[in-house]
C-alpha cells in the first residue's frame, strides 16, 4: 500500500467541491471574481483549483500598474526594431529600455532619452508596493501571520535599492538597472568591473551564501517530506504538535547523516531566514557600492580580505579611472 501511494513521478490530486474561501465567522470575505474550475495540468505544480480571484483595490492597482509598465517596455523595444514583430521576437533577449544618460542627473529627460524608462519604473514600483500591501492586507483578513508579506518586503528592499534609493544617493538615474534580459546581465557585469569586482563585497558574499543555503535547505526539506509522505509527513502541522513516525524517521535520517536535525517547525524558520537574508544582504552590498566604497578589490586588500600582490600586479592610476595590470608571461 505504502509503495503504491505516490512517488516522485505522480501526485495525488484530490478534487471536490470548489473552495470559495471564508472568514473566521463563516462568511465570504469579499466578492470573488470568476467561477472556480480544476486543471489537472496545474495540479502537477500546485493546487488543481484555479479561481476564484479576490481582486480588491490594491490588487487592481497593482495589475494595472504592471500592465502599463509592461506596455511601455514592450512598445519601447518594438520601436527599436522599427515595429517589426518578427524582429522583436528574434532580438527580444538583447533589447532593452535603458535609463537616462548621466548628463541628466536626477532631472526628467525627454521620453526618447530615458523619460520612458522613468515613467515605466514609476509604474513598476507602484505595482510592487501595492502588491505588498495586498499580501499584508489579505494575511490580516485571514488572521494569518505576516511572514509572506515581510518576505516579499525583503525583495522589495532590493528592488527599491536598485531602481530608486541608490540612483538618488548617486545623484543620477543612469545608475538604475535597464529593463531587458541580457542588458540587465550586462549591467551587472559592468557594475562589478566598475567597482573593482563585486566578489570582494562582503555583503555580496553573504547574499550568495544565503542564496545557495536556501537552495540546499529547501531541497533537503522538500526531499525529506516527500520521503516520509507515506507516513503522513506532509501533514506537518500535526507532526509539529504531535510527533509521529514520519517526524521520527526524518529526524533520525538527518541525525545519522550529519549529526544534527531541525524540527518540523524549525526547518521552516531556517529556510525563511536564509531566503529573506538573500535580498537583504545583496541590497546592502549594492547600496554601499559607489556610495561608500569605490573599489571593492582595494577595500578587500586594505582589510586583509584579498591577497596583496607584488609589483607585477595591481591598479595603475589613469586620472579618472584605474586599470588592473597583470603579469606578462
Amino acid at each position: 500500500m505504502f509503495n503504491t501511494y505516490q512517488n516522485i513521478f505522480n501526485q495525488v490530486q484530490v478534487q471536490g467541491v470548489p473552495e470559495w474561501g471564508m472568514d473566521d465567522d463563516g462568511t465570504l470575505m469579499e466578492e470573488r471574481i470568476g467561477k472556480p474550475f480544476f486543471s489537472k495540468f496545474m495540479g502537477l505544480f500546485g493546487n488543481a483549483q484555479i479561481g476564484p480571484i479576490n481582486a480588491e483595490m490594491y490588487g487592481v492597482i497593482s495589475c494595472i500598474s504592471f500592465m502599463i509598465w509592461f506596455n511601455i517596455v514592450g512598445f519601447s523595444m518594438l520601436v527599436q526594431v522599427d515595429w517589426s514583430v518578427p524582429e522583436l521576437i528574434r532580438q527580444l533577449l538583447w533589447l532593452a529600455l535603458e535609463p537616462p544618460g548621466p548628463e541628466y542627473g536626477l532631472s526628467f529627460p525627454p521620453l526618447n532619452d530615458g523619460g520612458a524608462f522613468i515613467i515605466a519604473g514609476m509604474f513598476f514600483l507602484t505595482g510592487c508596493v501595492t502588491w505588498w500591501l495586498r499580501t499584508y492586507k489579505l494575511a490580516q483578513q485571514h488572521k494569518m501571520g505576516k511572514h509572506v508579506a515581510w518576505a516579499f518586503a525583503a525583495l522589495l528592499f532590493l528592488i527599491l535599492v536598485l531602481g530608486l534609493i541608490r540612483p538618488i544617493l548617486m545623484g543620477s538615474w543612469s545608475e538604475a538597472v535597464p529593463y531587458g534580459i541580457f542588458p540587465h546581465l550586462d549591467w551587472t557585469t559592468a557594475f562589478s568591473i566598475r567597482y573593482g569586482n563585486l566578489y570582494y563585497n562582503p555583503f555580496h558574499c553573504l547574499s550568495i551564501l544565503f542564496l545557495y543555503g536556501s537552495v540546499l535547505l529547501f531541497a533537503m526539506h522538500g526531499g525529506t517530506i516527500l520521503a516520509v509522505t507515506r507516513y503522513g509527513g506532509d501533514r506537518e502541522l500535526e507532526q509539529i504538535y504531535d510527533r509521529g513516525t514520519a517526524t521520527e524517521r526524518a529526524a533520525l535520517f538527518w541525525r545519522w547523516t550529519m549529526g544534527f536535525n531541525a524540527t518540523m517547525e524549525g526547518i521552516h524558520r531556517w529556510a525563511w531566514w536564509f531566503a529573506v537574508l538573500t535580498p537583504i544582504t545583496g541590497g546592502i552590498g549594492i547600496l554601499l557600492t559607489g556610495t561608500v566604497v569605490d573599489n571593492w578589490f582595494i577595500w578587500a586588500q586594505e582589510h586583509n580580505f584579498a591577497p596583496m600582490y607584488d609589483g607585477s600586479y595591481g591598479y595603475e592610476d589613469y586620472g579618472s579611472y584605474e586599470v588592473f595590470i597583470g603579469k606578462e608571461d
